[in-house]
């Protein structure tokens, strides 16, 4: 597990989060429901994806403690 992918869920994480966020509000306002719901499920794999990039940074420092060399 490299940091690389860590980096890069947490930074796709973000944005997918703050699109999901704008089409959530504008699907809101428009009243467009298809927009909307596209929006939550873009902001929940957004947050998930930032989730897996925390995860994935305390697997490297639980390895990294217990003297395991990550796998690359």
């Amino acid at each position: 597990m490299n940091s690389n992918m860590e980096s890069n869920n947490k930074v796709a994480g973000t944005i997918n989060t703050a699109m999901g966020s704008v089409k959530e509000e504008v699907g809101k306002l428009s009243g467009n429901q298809a927009m909307e719901t596209e929006g939550t499920i873009q902001k929940t794999k957004g947050q998930t994806q930032k989730l897996a990039g925390a995860i994935q940074g305390v697997i490297k420092k639980g390895q990294t403690l217990l003297g395991i060399k990550p796998k690359k």
